[in-house]
């Protein structure tokens, strides 16, 4: 990028890292050229589960928790990482397993949308469309009220 004429801060917004790393980069660039931009490799310990392992899990997932045993369609990371321990024999804690959820299957967290089982949307709508104008307009044949003390046609100015 520095190569066809991007500033540090295109760098830096195009990659999604800190404005000194761009920084470093560039005078890393300016120093050495490409080959002093080519890093020493992944860094940290190496990951537990192979790709292909990482395949075998998020097939599983993707058939559901009731396929495996939990009684609700609604995972949660105690559950993945049961799953991630049943198909592969690594044992992940909660944080490690929404970390392999997000940043290597690229899963997001998503909560089910709550509604009462016995809701009639019907019913709902008529209301809507019976009740609620009359409702909005509020009481007919009143003015607005007022509710100014110094106003003696006020409720709050008796006492």
């Amino acid at each position: 990028m520095f190569d066809r004429g991007a500033r540090q801060v295109d760098v830096a917004r195009e990659l999604g890292v800190s404005a000194q790393t761009a920084s470093r980069w560039y005078r890393a660039w300016c120093d050495g050229g490409r080959p002093a931009l080519t890093g020493a490799g992944r860094a940290g310990r190496p990951s537990r589960l192979s790709d292909t392992q990482l395949r075998l899990v998020e097939k599983a997932l993707l058939r559901g928790p009731r396929a495996h045993g939990y009684p609700t369609d609604m995972w949660t990371l105690d559950r993945v990482a049961g799953v991630i321990e049943k198909l592969t024999g690594v044992r992940y804690a909660s944080t490690q397993t929404w970390t392999i959820l997000r940043q290597r299957l690229g899963w997001t967290r998503q909560r089910p949308a709550r509604r009462a089982a016995e809701r009639d949307d019907a019913a709902i709508e008529a209301w809507v469309k019976r009740d609620w104008p009359r409702i909005k307009r509020g009481p007919v044949g009143e003015a607005p009220g007022s509710s100014s003390r110094t106003n003696p046609g006020s409720p709050s100015s008796r006492r």
